[in-house]
């Protein structure tokens, strides 16, 4: 089955595992992380390194090491981590990245422009702090 927005697990990790750990208030570890993403271990290990790399965590190593918010949970917004893991979005104009169009009209009209616009208001203005009281399913 096709989806039109398609998000890669590590976007996917981010921003479940800021959730989950502004979510819990503690030090949250890999292995929590992963059993509530799904996601392997090591997948976990290495962005929440990145974020931690960036400024947004605090990592304690040790049995009762983990990670932890480095800034205030409405203070990082989900286009924040978005970018972190993917880069900055492109408002680029043709979905297909053609150098020219062998039409005179674009056959999306501007399709492209209003979609991204709309996810990047929203991205923008999800912050960590809305989502603090979600309950999350152990996979």
């Amino acid at each position: 089955m096709a989806h039109i927005v398609n998000m890669s697990e590590a976007a996917s990790i981010a921003l479940h595992g800021m959730v989950f750990i502004t979510r819990s208030g503690n030090v949250v570890n890999v292995q929590e992380i992963s059993n509530v993403t799904g996601s392997s271990r090591h997948h976990v290990a290495k962005i929440m390194q990145r974020l931690v790399k960036e400024g947004y965590l605090t990592s304690q190593r040790g049995p009762s090491g983990g990670f932890s918010l480095k800034k205030k949970p409405e203070d990082i917004t989900f286009l924040e981590l978005y970018e972190i893991i993917e880069g900055k979005v492109d408002m680029g104009l043709c979905p297909f990245d053609y150098p020219y169009c062998p039409f005179e009209n674009c056959i999306f009209s501007d399709l492209t422009t209003r979609l991204t616009n709309e996810f990047l208001d929203y991205m923008r203005n999800q912050t960590l702090d809305k989502y603090a009281n979600f309950k999350f399913k152990v996979k």
